[in-house]
């Protein structure tokens, strides 16, 4: 199961940004996986220099708990992931502990440099934690795997997401991130899962959202 990357406190910190940010929409919505859901989390949402400031923060937290020293590269799947990287590689500078940060072109570009990877270039050896928004269904860690070993015999040292959903992706009763996990033979955590979420926000979700989250979480959820 993924690990807790944050202690509740920060847990607290990170929903109320989350939701002053209006990273979270409650209603008829579909993810990318093109299910129906009644919850999104949009990190696209964030967009000003204090929440990407502060969404950092608590990845940078998540690193130091769950990974400590054993990274030398952030990779941020574009799009969502890129300032992820970035911002997190800052953040983490500031606490005195410098890692590269790299991601992903959609294409690869066949002028000045060329390649499909800006930023840090991975040698053999190299360890890698990949930085993601929201895992669903694990697509883009799965199109980002082959770009990295493509360049070097990299380590996967783990995946962090920001807000775990805890539903499958093809295998009912495994969560989406921990089939990444036992893909890859690597370390999954997470900031917060989608009931930490609920839990913090209950005070302020209808009852038709309550019954609905809930119906939605006993169809494709994984406790």
């Amino acid at each position: 199961m993924a690990e807790r990357a944050l202690h509740d406190a920060g847990i607290d910190e990170l929903v109320a940004l989350l939701d002053a940010a209006q990273v979270l929409t409650f209603g008829d919505l579909t993810t990318k996986s093109g299910r129906s859901t009644p919850y999104f989390i949009d990190m696209g949402r964030i967009r000003t220099g204090a929440h990407i400031h502060a969404l950092a923060e608590r990845y940078a937290d998540g690193i130091e708990r769950t990974f400590a020293d054993d990274v030398d590269l952030l990779f941020g799947p574009a799009y969502k992931g890129i300032p992820l990287a970035v911002a997190t590689a800052a953040a983490l500078h500031r606490r005195g502990i410098d890692v590269g940060f790299a991601f992903d072109r959609k294409e690869a570009k066949e002028h000045g440099e060329g390649g499909s990877i800006v930023g840090m270039r991975p040698v053999d050896g190299t360890r890698v934690v990949i930085l993601e928004d929201v895992t669903t269904a694990g697509t883009s860690v799965r199109e980002t795997m082959p770009k990295l070993r493509a360049l070097a015999d990299v380590t996967l040292t783990g995946i962090l997401v920001g807000v775990d959903r805890r539903e499958f992706a093809d295998e009912p009763g495994i969560a989406a991130l921990d089939g990444l996990g036992r893909e890859f033979s690597t370390r999954v955590a997470a900031l917060a899962t989608i009931d930490d979420v609920v839990s913090r926000l209950a005070n302020r979700l209808t009852e038709s959202d309550r019954s609905r989250i809930e119906a939605y979480r006993e169809r494709y959820g994984v406790r």
